[in-house]
């Protein structure tokens, strides 16, 4: 079956929980996967299917975990036109930078060539006490889109 990269970047771990559900939940569906929390980049594949859950700090900031990975692609530019991928980002509506990390990594991504599946999930802390639940829903929805590819 399919193997998908999960990514997480997270300050206080909520992302990190997100992930690791999440790979739960496509291995239940006969998925293959790998969760990395923090990687670098020259630790993944530039093919393939990647799942990205990262929480926003600050002023719309990456997590500490995630920004060498965001750096070394946006200075390298890759071609990552052979990769396509997932986004869910974790945050509060609070703020006027709300999910502004996943959007950030959304964009670059997208500027190297690689291709969103489905849509963009953001999860709004202030609506859901356990991230899981709205991720799990999305996943759902979100697995099934891998079968086209």
């Amino acid at each position: 079956m399919t193997e998908v990269t999960l990514i997480s970047g997270s300050t206080l771990g909520s992302a990190e929980y997100v992930a690791e559900h999440l790979a739960e939940k496509l291995d239940e569906a006969g998925f293959t996967t790998q969760t990395l929390h923090g990687p670098l980049f020259e630790d993944l594949s530039v093919s393939g299917i990647w799942l990205i859950v990262s929480s926003t700090h600050g002023a719309g900031d990456l997590p500490d975990n995630l920004q060498p990975l965001f750096d070394a692609i946006n200075e390298e530019r890759p071609d990552l036109s052979a990769l396509h991928y997932g986004a869910v980002g974790i945050g509060s509506r609070e703020y006027d930078t709300f999910c502004g990390a996943i959007e950030k990594l959304d964009t670059l991504l997208t500027e190297c060539g690689a291709k969103r599946v489905g849509s963009l999930l953001k999860v709004n802390i202030l609506d859901h006490d356990i991230p899981e639940d709205p991720a799990e829903v999305w996943v759902g929805s979100w697995k099934n889109l891998l079968q086209d590819l």
